[in-house]
């Protein structure tokens, strides 16, 4: 006897930002993204990790308590450099200066996830690092580069998916689409703990 698989929980993205909506859409489980309103300034003395994995348990849980038997993803990432978190610019001269800055050097793309279901007590926690060298760009390379891609709304102004992929020397991840903004491997793992796998809840032609 061939027995349907268990309906699918509802599937919500804790976050109004594109680049995680256009990840998450890989997996084509259906979802909703919804603005989780939380304050996502760091705190006095936080690293940038304990940042960005405090900022992605509380966008869970701003969405998850209001329903409490959807599956709820929240995530963050900051870029630290050196230490220091590195905030989306939001000009271009703001642009410029982080470029100037990253020339040569290395930083780290923290991106930390947070998967809840609070009807049924699950919490998953997990993160992933990219570790990115930029190359030695010129002061033209960076003014082009901006010109043309105006990654303006990116941590540390390097739009990996895009034109900012020419910035890079080299990238060491074993999650790869964290740099982005969402890591899909991570995702999909905690989404099958929470009972959510798209193998499963798929239908094939």
């Amino acid at each position: 006897m061939v027995t349907s698989p268990p309906a699918a929980p509802t599937l919500l993205l804790a976050s109004t930002s594109r680049y995680r909506r256009e990840l998450l859409e890989r997996l084509r489980l259906p979802f909703q993204a919804m603005a989780p309103q939380v304050d996502e300034s760091a705190r006095p003395g936080e690293t940038p990790l304990e940042t960005c994995q405090r900022l992605a348990f509380a966008k869970a849980m701003a969405i998850a308590q209001g329903h409490p038997d959807a599956v709820v993803i929240g995530s963050d990432q900051v870029a630290d450099f050196q230490g220091q978190a590195l905030s989306k610019p939001g000009s271009h001269e703001a642009a410029v200066a982080q470029l100037q800055a990253m020339r040569g050097q290395a930083v780290v793309f923290h991106t930390a996830l947070c998967v809840l279901r609070l009807s049924s007590g699950f919490e998953h926690h997990d993160k992933a690092s990219v570790r990115t060298v930029f190359r030695q760009l010129s002061d033209a390379h960076i003014e082009r580069y901006l010109r043309l891609e105006k990654p303006y709304d990116c941590a540390g102004s390097a739009k990996s998916e895009g034109l900012g992929i020419v910035l890079m020397e080299s990238i060491d991840s074993d999650d790869p689409t964290a740099l982005v903004g969402l890591p899909l491997i991570r995702c999909a793992r905690a989404l099958r703990l929470a009972g959510l796998d798209p193998l499963h809840h798929l239908d094939a032609p």
